[in-house]
């Protein structure tokens, strides 16, 4: 169950970073994520996990970025490994809050 809007800037800022790095190395700008990762100070692995989270669901993704996902959502969540099909993450996120 969604709850009422309630904003956490730490999912909000892994979602919006993970869209960023992704169009950075879709567009060429960056070679591949370890040269992304170096030009971003982080690890690789840091790196992957983060970008891991452009494929969670659309409606997921929005309910972060209005604040309206479960309160008991953290990122921490997020950055273990989710199934592919969005339905699947609905379960694994969502309804067993």
């Amino acid at each position: 169950m969604i709850s009422a809007a309630r904003d956490d800037t730490a999912l909000v800022k892994a979602v919006v970073r993970a869209h960023r790095w992704r169009q950075m190395l879709e567009s060429g700008e960056y070679a591949n994520s370890a040269e992304l990762a170096k030009a971003e100070k982080v690890n690789d692995s840091y790196l992957s996990r983060i970008l891991r989270l452009t494929l969670i669901a659309p409606d997921i993704i929005e309910a972060i970025l209005t604040g309206r996902q479960p309160s008991t959502l953290q990122l921490d969540d997020l950055l273990k490994p989710l199934p592919a099909v969005w339905e699947l993450q609905h379960s694994a996120l969502l309804n067993s809050r």
